[in-house]
């Protein structure tokens, strides 16, 4: 019998104390599904396989109303997960399934800025830090994010195995393969979403994972996050108010995970909601994708907002 180390038990018990996919990015993930793929597309032609076909795309869709860029195929297909292990070799947690990878670098893109941020730790560690491959660099298909206004090590939320969890945008694709992919995580976060039965030469093969991106520098929990944790649990748990914060951008709110131990599910059905104008007939809730879901949306009064948000600078807020 394979024994685990109790780091990474710890991992493991995460999984059942996860949180459900709030309702609103339930509803923003159904939406995006339904649509089939995204119409602002800011850079095209990527692979989430190699024998697979380029239709995978980084999409600003919701760039403007809720900050946020994220990862889509055709067809209602988003990405898969493949492994990154990545950064420090052998150290807090690694209990060995990095092992079967073949590409594995010493470095992760923004160690620079890990180190600089004095915890005693000098680059991400995949079985500590829960982070995200996004952002592609050489010559087989390029996008930065931080052209769009995403920040190294910034917040991210990962949607896998129908829960929800918190990482940190930490490497970018490179040309150590024959195409341009998309869709991999840190063996950590994968763990979070698949359990233990990933390594570093097996993922998750389904395009059904949301990788979303937070835009600007209030994303980012810098020093503040738990760098030197010795789990990526407690890691998670460092950042998990910065994310809850952040993801009532999306939808216009009303997206705080629930209590595990919450019986009822989160709703994942998409409601209209409308306010009374001052002469008493329900308005429009603004020019946005989906009824109700407004934030980001011109406005002339509060009247043009749904119930969670006001009109501040003549967008709903």
């Amino acid at each position: 019998m394979r024994s685990y180390s109790p780091l990474l038990a710890l991992v493991l018990a995460s999984r059942c104390l996860a949180a459900d996919v709030p309702s609103n990015v339930q509803s923003f993930y159904d939406g995006i599904k339904s649509a089939g793929s995204c119409s602002n597309k800011l850079s095209e032609g990527f692979y989430a396989h190699d024998d697979g076909p380029n239709t995978f795309s980084y999409c600003g869709d919701h760039l403007d109303d809720y900050q946020v860029i994220y990862l889509q195929g055709t067809g209602g297909a988003m990405a898969d997960m493949d492994i990154d292990c990545d950064g420090v070799q052998h150290g807090k947690g690694d209990d060995g399934r990095c092992g079967s990878s073949g590409d594995t670098q010493s470095q992760t893109s923004f160690e620079d800025t890990v180190a600089s941020y004095n915890k005693g730790v000098k680059d991400l560690n995949a079985f500590v830090h829960p982070y995200v491959v996004f952002g592609n660099v050489g010559s087989k298909g390029s996008f930065d994010p931080q052209s769009k206004g995403v920040e190294p090590l910034s917040l991210m939320a990962v949607v896998c195995g129908g829960k929800m969890f918190y990482g940190i945008w930490g490497d970018e694709n490179g040309d150590d393969g024959p195409k341009a992919v998309i869709g991999e995580a840190s063996i950590s976060m994968a763990t979070f979403c698949f359990g233990n039965s990933v390594n570093g030469d097996s993922g998750h093969d389904e395009t059904d994972v949301l990788y979303v991106a937070f835009t600007g520098k209030d994303a980012v929990p810098g020093a503040s996050a738990a760098w030197d944790a010795d789990s990526a649990t407690d890691f998670e748990s460092s950042i998990k108010s910065l994310g809850d914060k952040l993801i009532q951008r999306i939808g216009g709110g009303s997206g705080t995970p629930p209590s595990s131990s919450d019986p009822t599910p989160p709703a994942t059905t998409l409601k209209t909601s409308t306010k009374s104008s001052s002469a008493g007939a329900p308005t429009s809730t603004g020019n946005c994708s989906w009824p109700g879901h407004c934030a980001g949306a011109t406005c002339s009064n509060e009247n043009d907002c749904s119930d969670a948000l006001v009109c501040k600078s003549g967008k709903c807020a």
